[in-house]
């Protein structure tokens, strides 16, 4: 296994529309377990394939407090959503240290393949739900600053910049 690299915004593949999994195979297995390692060395819930720079629809997820109960999530589409919101703060691995508010809904039924190809429904309500929302945004080429205002957007792009610029400096 191993740590991959987390693009960070405002890096332009971050708006790769990811494209499906034809095949579960041996290395779709091994990228789901390197992003699981690289999620959990950065602390994360979520991590779509599209944040380490691999453009196919796949997430990882651990929203479990013991951080043992990881779930790979392959071809995913949401197929119900409750008509109930929330608004709550979200942050990303990609847009490290922000958060900001973000509406979701508070539940949603996914139906995905597992990390053995099989197909299977996850009914996902609290965290969970905001987690695979958050993700599956990715797989879109969206990132959870596109919710916010302008304004609030291009001060983190600015931040995010400067960051970047302060790393490679060091």
């Amino acid at each position: 296994m191993a740590i991959l690299n987390i693009l960070e915004y405002p890096d332009q593949r971050l708006h790769t529309v990811a494209k499906p999994v034809a095949e579960v195979n041996e290395q779709i297995k091994r990228t789901a377990a390197d992003m699981l390692e690289t999620m959990y060395a950065a602390n994360g819930v979520g991590l779509a394939a599209t944040q380490v720079d691999i453009h196919v629809r796949m997430l990882v997820m651990d929203t479990t407090e013991e951080r043992n109960e990881p779930l790979v999530l392959i071809n995913p589409e949401i197929v119900w959503a409750s008509a109930e919101k929330s608004l709550g703060d979200e942050g990303c691995l990609s847009v490290p240290e922000i958060y900001d508010g973000v509406e979701r809904h508070v539940a949603v039924h996914v139906k995905a393949q597992d990390e053995h190809g099989q197909w299977r429904t996850i009914e996902a309500t609290g965290l969970q739900a905001v987690c695979v929302q958050h993700e599956m945004d990715h797989l879109m080429g969206k990132l959870f600053v596109e919710y916010l205002s302008p304004l609030k957007r291009n001060r983190i792009k600015t931040k995010m910049l400067k960051r970047s610029k302060n790393k490679s400096e060091a």
